[in-house]
């Protein structure tokens, strides 16, 4: 997937979106989610894909959020069209937390969508609904616009530095050494990056890997089973008590955070459900601050495209120890946030287009 980079947005203008979806209760409730919102327009709505292809010209919207299931004209179909002839345009799709949802929306991603919610179930109040949709909905859409400074707004706080922490115990540490983990975090057009990396660490890779994809639970398992089709390695959702073990690639389960833990001279997996880290569970930093405990700076860390600065503060704290810090670029991210964040702070030691990280990962691995 193309990256598409954020388009800059004049004072007073909004955000124009295009609701697709074939429920008129789903369109309504979208439509009021939306327009609560002085920065976003609902400029229409279509109930399939053939009625959207066609208002698209018509309404020239920013933003479609687009349902997977439709009458005469899936989700699917309709955005393999979209992507053939509206490229710039960005599409979320609307999912559902199952089986289902989790492979069809996987297959939505590595067709061109930009990133997917998932729908509220049945229970619940309908001012739920609406609040679950403001508070999911809208930060996707505004991730990939550069909205203009509000007058007198207070500038945006700084992340925290990081306590001083001891240096990893289990290995021997110097200023700069060789890798013996690699730890990917990754968010928005994770899924893509990721199928752009992985297969191309070739069978016989030296070092474990962890990745941590911000996903929910049973998106995870689908991705992981994914990626094993088309990767040399073994690639698998991490359970606990796993053998962190080279040439194997763990992926957090969704809904857990993924640490590390020696026991009889072993590193194994740590899965716990301790409170969510930049409202994210799994959490990047969770995964970066449990390594940097066991390895100290032997660690390769990778910084992928996604919305916002986790993974910011974890990297702070490898980078104290010595570690090696990868970051992808702003115009090959679908979303330069993370990445982004890291580049700021003048932690990352390259800064690499999607299609070289891969080799600066296997050149890193094999440099003694």
């Amino acid at each position: 997937m193309a990256a598409v980079n954020r388009r800059s947005l004049q004072p007073g203008e909004r955000i124009r979106v295009l609701v697709v979806d074939d429920s008129v209760v789903i369109r309504r409730l979208v439509r009021n989610a939306l327009e609560a919102d002085p920065e976003l327009e609902v400029v229409g709505v279509a109930a399939n894909g053939s009625i959207a292809l066609q208002r698209i010209p018509q309404l020239n919207p920013d933003v479609l959020t687009l349902d997977i299931e439709m009458p005469e004209m899936d989700g699917l179909e309709t955005l393999r069209r979209l992507r053939r002839d509206f490229p710039q345009l960005r599409v979320i799709m609307f999912s559902t937390l199952t089986e289902r949802g989790a492979a069809v929306t996987l297959e939505a991603l590595s067709l061109g969508a930009d990133d997917y919610v998932t729908k509220a179930s049945n229970e619940g109040s309908l001012d739920q609904s609406m609040m679950r949709l403001r508070e999911e909905l809208i930060p996707r859409i505004k991730q990939f616009f550069l909205l203009p400074a509000k007058t007198g707004a207070a500038p945006r706080s700084q992340v925290p530095a990081p306590p001083p922490r001891e240096r990893g115990a289990f290995f021997a540490l110097s200023a700069k050494q060789r890798p013996k983990v690699v730890v990917i975090g990754v968010s928005t057009g994770g899924p893509s990056a990721l199928g752009s990396i992985l297969p191309h660490l070739a069978a016989g890779f030296p070092l474990p890997v962890l990745v941590v994809q911000h996903m929910p639970p049973l998106f995870t398992r689908f991705l992981a089973e994914r990626l094993h089709t088309s990767c040399p390695l073994s690639v698998e959702e991490a359970r606990q008590g796993d053998r962190v073990i080279a040439g194997k690639i763990l992926i957090a389960p969704g809904d857990f955070h993924l640490k590390v833990a020696v026991c009889g001279g072993e590193v194994h997996v740590h899965l716990d459900q301790s409170p969510p880290q930049n409202f994210c569970r799994p959490a990047v930093d969770a995964l970066f601050s449990s390594i940097a405990e066991v390895y100290g700076g032997a660690v390769l860390a990778v910084i992928l495209t996604g919305m916002g600065h986790d993974g910011l503060r974890g990297v702070e704290i490898l980078k104290a120890q010595g570690a090696s810090i990868l970051a992808q670029d702003e115009a090959s991210s679908v979303v330069w946030g993370m990445p982004g964040a890291v580049v700021n702070a003048g932690f990352a030691d390259r800064v690499l287009p999607l299609d070289q990280v891969a080799p600066e990962i296997m050149r890193r691995a094999d440099r003694p």
